[in-house]
């Protein structure tokens, strides 16, 4: 049997420090520009951890009758006044009418000034050019969330069981801390305790538990088996 501890819900996120923010406009256009997907680093859900930098990829698919000329930097907007601009985006067509531009913008925790306190969804503003004259401005098309990254570890012991004997399952669960570069136990979050057995390909829910004050756990559990590996 094989023996796993999964998070089962890590909530909060990252976001920038306060740095000065254009002055909201209202979702405006011409013509029959629209925006039909916007996609941020592939499913919607930015990871930073404390030491490396992240470049957030922004992809964003509009069509109009003409064709699409190109679009202005994105926009990328969250709590607490977090604020980001991608470079200028590039266009590749996808047919005579519709095309996705994408552009990134780099993100490092080392010299970005990450704040804990701004976690939360954070939105994407974008506007695009058509061929004709034609353009969309839209603010928040799309949103994603901006989290801090979570590691946790589990063992356990002993390993191999026998017959009617339990198994204590020990760990901690962590996660980033911009603002002292350091990772920091991550309280009160449940964690699911799984197994599969050997030849099997999936695993089955034995029991969810919560970290303590300091992000560690402990559970003991009965063998789902007569033996584990």
């Amino acid at each position: 049997m094989r023996i796993r501890a999964t998070v089962v819900a890590v909530s909060g996120a990252l976001a920038l420090s306060a740095v000065a923010v254009p002055a909201a406009q209202a979702d405006g256009g011409s013509g029959d520009t629209k925006i039909t997907k916007v996609v941020v680093d592939g499913d919607n859900k930015v990871t930073v951890g404390t030491s490396s930098a992240k470049s957030i990829k922004v992809s964003v698919t509009a069509t109009d009758n003409s064709g699409i000329a190109g679009a202005d930097e994105f926009a990328l907007s969250g709590p607490g006044y977090g604020f980001l601009t991608t470079s200028k985006p590039t266009c590749v067509k996808v047919n005579a009418t519709t095309s996705t531009c994408s552009a990134s913008v780099l993100v490092d925790p080392k010299v970005d000034y990450l704040l804990n306190a701004n976690a939360g969804t954070w939105y994407v503003d974008a506007w695009v050019d058509a061929k004709d004259g034609d353009y969309i401005w839209k603010e928040k098309a799309s949103s994603f969330y901006f989290q801090r990254a979570s590691q946790l570890s589990a063992n356990a012991a002993p390993e191999p069981v026998k017959k009617g004997k339990t198994i204590t399952v020990t760990g901690k669960l962590s996660r980033a801390n911009w603002e002292t570069l350091k990772n920091a136990g991550y309280a009160g979050q449940p964690v699911k305790l799984q197994f599969r057995k050997k030849s099997a390909t999936t695993y089955t829910t034995v029991k969810t538990i919560k970290t303590s004050s300091n992000g560690s756990l402990t559970t003991t559990v009965p063998p789902v088996v007569d033996h584990i590996t």
